[in-house]
């Protein structure tokens, strides 16, 4: 459910004042992380990495009251639920959105995944869930990549999670991740604990 709240009475007040005009209100962290558990898993599982890696995305982020809201148009929402969108490259060359909505439910969430990517591969249609706090996801998998800075603007608000192709090494497999957040939605504090709560949440798989 989405539902407008006055910014004024949350822990975000000063935020909002402070962030909702800027022109370029967006904050970008990058972090390497340690995937070694997660590509074994992906293997042992017959799991698609890109998967496995949103789930834990929309672990991590269950966790923290932050991504529960959402700053748009100069007004404050707030979700009781999540939702992972992730970019497909289609049939016809082109890219569509589809978002998935997040469940603690591994399986069930990487099955979910499985079936509305293909489905939005097939068709050329984006599909979306409006009832939920959307975090974008782009994943760039022809090339490793260090860092990846989306667009500085307020037409999207939603955060957003990053990468390029992990990269295999002889004891460990290593993954850099961008995280772009908007300033009212949490500050660089916060962000800097999700990343550390994505790297448990990939850990613990």
């Amino acid at each position: 459910m989405k539902q407008e709240i006055n910014p004024k009475e949350t822990k975000r007040a000063q935020a909002f004042e402070l962030w909702m005009k800027s022109p370029m209100p967006m904050v970008t962290l990058t972090k390497t992380f340690d995937v070694t558990r997660l590509y074994r898993a992906s293997r042992r599982k017959g799991l698609k990495f890109n998967a496995i890696l949103c789930w834990c995305i929309g672990k991590a982020a269950s966790q923290m009251e932050e991504f529960y809201l959402l700053p748009e148009h100069g007004r404050l929402f707030k979700y009781d639920r999540l939702a992972i969108n992730v970019i497909v490259n289609n049939k016809d060359g082109g890219i569509n959105s589809c978002d998935i909505s997040y469940t603690d439910d591994l399986e069930q969430f990487c099955s979910d995944y499985m079936t509305l990517t293909q489905a939005t591969r097939t068709s050329c249609q984006s599909s979306f869930v409006d009832v939920a706090m959307v975090i974008g996801t782009s994943a760039m998998v022809t090339t490793e990549l260090d860092s990846i800075v989306n667009q500085y603007t307020d037409q999207f608000c939603n955060p957003m999670v990053m990468w390029g192709r992990y990269r295999k090494g002889w004891l460990r497999t290593t993954l850099p991740i961008s995280f772009q957040f908007h300033h009212v939605q949490m500050d660089g504090g916060h962000a800097a604990r999700f990343l550390e709560e994505l790297q448990k949440t990939v850990n613990t798989i």
